[in-house]
């Protein structure tokens, strides 16, 4: 597709582990969850699909009971996206907003 692209797609990237384990090495499950995210934003910039900057990951948030504070931050991020024009990435789920 060559033509002009009709509305941009704002898009975030939430990732999460459950537990602390594997979370000290170099390369973890949540740098795995976002390059995989990454690569299917890319894949879709022909529909104008694009990342915002920014990192959300919450590692271990649910063994701990925290509050998810990415979840926060990134929803906070979005909000003035428009309904219309955003997507979210939860792992291996990806919805449109």
């Amino acid at each position: 597709m060559n033509g002009p692209i009709s509305k941009l797609a704002r898009c975030a990237i939430y990732t999460r582990k459950s537990t602390e384990y594997n979370l000290e090495l170099a390369f973890n499950s949540l740098d795995a969850q976002r390059e995989a995210c990454e690569a299917y934003i890319k894949s879709q910039a022909h529909d104008g699909w694009r990342l915002i900057p920014g990192r959300y990951d919450d590692g271990a948030s649910s063994e701990h009971g925290n509050c998810k504070l990415a979840t926060r931050d990134w929803r906070a991020k979005l909000a003035g996206c428009g309904r219309k024009s955003r997507k979210t990435f939860l792992g291996d789920r990806a919805t449109s907003r």
